[in-house]
């Protein structure tokens, strides 16, 4: 869900919305206008998000920050997914998409951020030594942690992750086989300026009242979430720390400019967005283009993995081929 909820913008059909690829080679198939992935995803319709897929396990990963709670689906032996949440989101908002990656030959494992949901208990108070707040380093380090079992992986960030794993890259390509980036914040700095709409107001609030207007934003529900996928968000906020969210927004508002860096690297690189994603697309397809990465625009808000999940699993795939 991220930061979706306080910016709506008007829903789509399900679809791939064609883009011109931003990159050195467009992901495959991104042009199609119609395919039987994009026809399951307008199938969709209302779902229980609190419900895991058949087959999920359970788990909880030992990180420095402490224990993460983790989903995944497949083989352990096979190359691995790592699909990494954003600020106020979970594992569960990859849930459609691991069935998807098991069948298809990957190990798919997804774990809740530090502070956030069922991984609540973890925190820069459970580091040596303790710290205060949530840094990117520590989201990082949990980051290295995981992949160092798991790796080398194909990764995947969505929004706030997003800055998470680009960071991890630029620190240890080793652990890579390729970056996938959906919805990230698409510029450095206060990168609130630039949302649709009230980026405008980035520059005049401080953290914690920009942090508590998004959560006011999601918990109103202004785009109008089915039942089902509002139930697990509002599941989410009653144990979700509120200073992990301050410090997320926080750590957003002064993101750091990794486009140079990122662009010189050989990881595979894919920026995925919805049409309606907070900040413009026009921002994402610059941003994609600026460190060498494939694009791909779907018919969706801010998380095509919860509203496009076969047409965004289809182009991983494809993804995933080409790299390896």
């Amino acid at each position: 869900m991220a930061l979706r909820g306080i910016f709506p913008g008007r829903r789509l059909p399900r679809r791939l919305h064609p883009e011109p690829a931003a990159g050195p080679a467009a992901v495959p198939g991104a042009a199609a206008a119609a395919d039987p992935a994009a026809a399951r995803d307008a199938a969709l319709g209302d779902i229980d998000w609190t419900v895991l897929p058949p087959g999920t396990g359970r788990s909880f990963f030992p990180a420095p920050s402490g224990a993460l709670a983790a989903v995944s689906m497949g083989s352990p032996a096979d190359t691995p997914v790592i699909l990494v949440p954003g600020a106020m989101g979970s594992k569960e908002d990859f849930s459609l998409m691991l069935p998807e990656l098991a069948a298809a030959g990957y190990f798919a494992f997804s774990y809740d951020l530090a502070g956030q949901y069922e991984s609540a208990g973890a925190g820069p108070e459970q580091l040596h030594p303790p710290r205060a707040h949530y840094d990117y380093d520590l989201f990082v380090d949990d980051l290295i942690s995981v992949l160092a079992v798991h790796g080398p992986a194909h990764v995947v960030g969505y929004s706030f992750a997003g800055v998470v794993v680009q960071l991890t890259a630029l620190r240890r390509p080793d652990l890579f086989r390729s970056m996938t980036l959906l919805g990230c914040p698409p510029r450095g700095g206060q990168s609130f300026r630039g949302v649709s709409r009230i980026g405008w107001l980035a520059p005049l609030i401080g953290d914690r009242i920009s942090a508590d207007l998004i959560v006011w934003g999601v918990r109103r529900n202004f785009i109008r979430a089915p039942a089902g996928r509002m139930k697990l968000v509002n599941l989410r906020f009653t144990v979700t720390r509120r200073d992990s969210i301050r410090d997320m927004v926080r750590l957003m508002r002064h993101a750091p400019d990794l486009r140079a860096a990122l662009g010189a690297t050989t990881v595979p690189k894919f920026v995925g967005v919805g049409a309606h994603d907070v900040w413009p697309v026009r921002l994402h397809r610059e941003f994609a283009a600026s460190i060498g990465a494939s694009f791909a625009v779907y018919a969706s808000g801010h998380s095509p993995s919860e509203e496009s999940p076969y047409q965004l699993t289809h182009d991983l795939l494809r993804l995933y081929r080409t790299a390896r």
